[in-house]
């Protein structure tokens, strides 16, 4: 749970970069047995907290017991580190997560140290949060944060849940969508996912039939074809490099009007060379 101030960007990133005073004072040479009385100690400051989780040879027992650590876990700095240590068991970082701030979940999701399954269990928790974070949130997000969550800002409209009537709430919410199509971790799967999903609106389609990265390749394009918002100026274009038997097959499950379907598949036979030739 967030507090009642969320913290900006530039604060958590602030905070996070800060370097410890004594960071360097813990041990290096500590056995086991040290770390775990070290890890247990109910005055263990933030500062040497911190120096511990710098350590990669921390055993599981050790992160464990930090976890347990009620006045470590008063630091919102030690909860972090918490969940991005490689060695953090899931049962340990996904609950500590639950707690972060929106940008502190997405530098966890980010971050090189933090397992697969816990950085997928991260993304869940923030993707599930989009309904309440700002417009300004949501753009910063949809330019920065993993591909899972970009993925999940397409559908920006309606992940807000609201109806969207008024010009200006139009151009608001697309630039969620147009910032998502430019985050560099945004992957061809995802976002065909996105526009064949029954929630992509007509907006995201046209976002993306109008994109200079993604509207060029062939299997979004083929996506796009399956959707029912694609124009038919684009449709056509889109369906002169697919072969006629191919455009069949895919117009079969393709949601665009009939009227649209038939005037694709008249194009493509008119643009067949005749049999035999």
């Amino acid at each position: 749970m967030t507090s009642d101030r969320e913290m900006s960007e530039d604060e958590a990133l602030e905070e996070e970069g800060a370097p410890s005073s004594t960071a360097s004072a813990m041990p290096s040479a500590l056995a086991p047995a040290d770390l775990l009385r070290t890890a247990a100690d109910p005055a263990l400051t933030e500062d040497f907290a911190l120096a511990l989780l710098k350590r990669a040879d921390l055993s599981v027992e050790v992160i464990e017991q930090l976890a347990k650590n009620t006045n470590a876990l008063k630091s919102r700095k030690v909860k972090i580190g918490l969940a991005s240590h490689p060695k953090t068991p899931r049962h340990v970082s996904v609950p500590l997560a639950r707690q972060f701030y929106t940008f502190d979940l997405m530098k966890v999701a980010l971050s090189p140290t933090v397992p697969a399954d816990v950085k997928v269990a991260v993304d869940h928790v923030l993707i599930s949060r989009l309904k309440t974070v700002t417009v300004g949130e949501r753009l910063m997000l949809a330019r920065r944060a993993s591909g899972r969550v970009a993925a999940a800002l397409l559908l920006d409209v309606e992940t807000i849940g609201t109806k969207i009537t008024d010009a200006k709430t139009v151009a608001r919410e697309t630039r969620v969508t147009q910032a998502a199509l430019e985050n560099r971790r945004l992957t061809e799967a995802l976002v065909i996912n996105s526009v064949l999903r029954p929630a992509a609106t007509a907006a995201l389609v046209h976002a993306v039939a109008q994109h200079p990265k993604w509207s060029c390749r062939r299997e979004i394009r083929a996506a796009l074809l399956r959707t029912e918002h694609l124009s038919l100026a684009r449709a056509l274009e889109f369906s002169h490099e697919i072969p006629t038997p191919l455009l069949h097959e895919l117009l079969t499950n393709s949601r665009l009007p009939p009227q649209i379907k038939d005037q694709l598949l008249r194009e493509s036979q008119a643009s067949s060379p005749p049999a035999g030739c």
